[in-house]
């Protein structure tokens, strides 16, 4: 049963935040195939590969990690621009702006270490 329990627990902490995310990255990936490139660049190389580099981590990524492909792999590009976005992005915000960012960050730096668990395509 403890088993069981486990394995349905990393499910859900695979899928919850990764379907949230997803509320994210679906407006920026409309936004890429629309051939609006307008986006920020945080880090300076330039607006379209921004917002590529974004739709990527928080549209592609997430989808990986929901079927549990590749998913250690997969939480790396949103590591990263979770990362981007409470440290530079939100650097100056107060700690309530930056807070979602941070916890996505844990969330799936989480989703790193614990791995995607028995429900998933990685298992198979």
């Amino acid at each position: 049963m403890k088993r069981l329990n486990n394995d349905l627990g990393l499910a859900i902490l695979r899928i919850a935040p990764s379907a949230l995310m997803l509320f994210h990255g679906i407006p920026k990936f409309q936004k890429l195939i629309g051939g609006d490139f307008s986006f920020a660049d945080p880090i300076g190389i330039g607006e379209t590969p921004s917002l590529f580099l974004a739709v990527i981590a928080e549209f592609v990524c997430p989808i990986l990690i929901i079927i549990g492909y590749k998913t250690r792999w997969s939480t790396i590009p949103l590591i990263i621009t979770m990362a981007v976005a409470a440290v530079i992005v939100h650097g100056a915000d107060p700690f309530d702006v930056k807070e979602k960012a941070l916890v996505y960050l844990f969330w799936f730096i989480g989703i790193l270490f614990v791995g995607p668990g028995k429900y998933s395509l990685d298992r198979k």
